[in-house]
């Protein structure tokens, strides 16, 4: 019979914080990816990206869209189990990194950052940071025992 790690000590309060602004931050994250899904050339344009801008967010390929949902999707569960104290958010803060990752290399050679610009670049680039950020605090954590198997 198998049992589950008991967990070794309390988290520290910055763990709880990370774990609190990672949620949040993914949650922002979910509202992008579910307002991208219904946008259209007229809707893109009236929040005020020119033609070109709209047209480029909206030509980039399947597989972008699927990185982004791994990045945001993975990023919200794996805050959810990171506050739940279980070690399976190392794995989900690795694939939402991975997506992340393979969208900023999807925006770099289908013209996303072409069209956009430093802002996107930028924006994107701390959508990684973050990222890879959550993962370090959920390996962190769990090399320090606040993390149950």
């Amino acid at each position: 019979m198998q049992t589950e790690t008991t967990l070794s000590s309390k988290p520290a309060k910055w763990f709880w914080v990370a774990a609190a602004l990672g949620l949040a931050w993914n949650l922002f994250g979910l509202v992008q990816f579910i307002g991208s899904l219904g946008a259209t050339q007229q809707s893109l344009t009236a929040s005020g990206m020119t033609a070109e801008q709209a047209s480029a967010m909206l030509g980039y390929p399947a597989w972008m869209t699927v990185a982004f949902a791994v990045g945001v999707l993975g990023g919200v569960l794996g805050a959810v189990l990171l506050a739940l104290r279980k070690a399976t958010s190392v794995l989900v803060f690795a694939l939402s990194l991975a997506g992340y990752i393979a969208l900023w290399i999807g925006d770099a050679i289908h013209g996303v950052f072409a069209a956009l610009g430093t802002p996107q670049v930028v924006i994107l680039s701390l959508v990684v940071l973050i990222a890879a950020g959550l993962l370090w605090v959920s390996r962190k954590a769990l090399a320090l025992g606040w993390l149950a198997r």
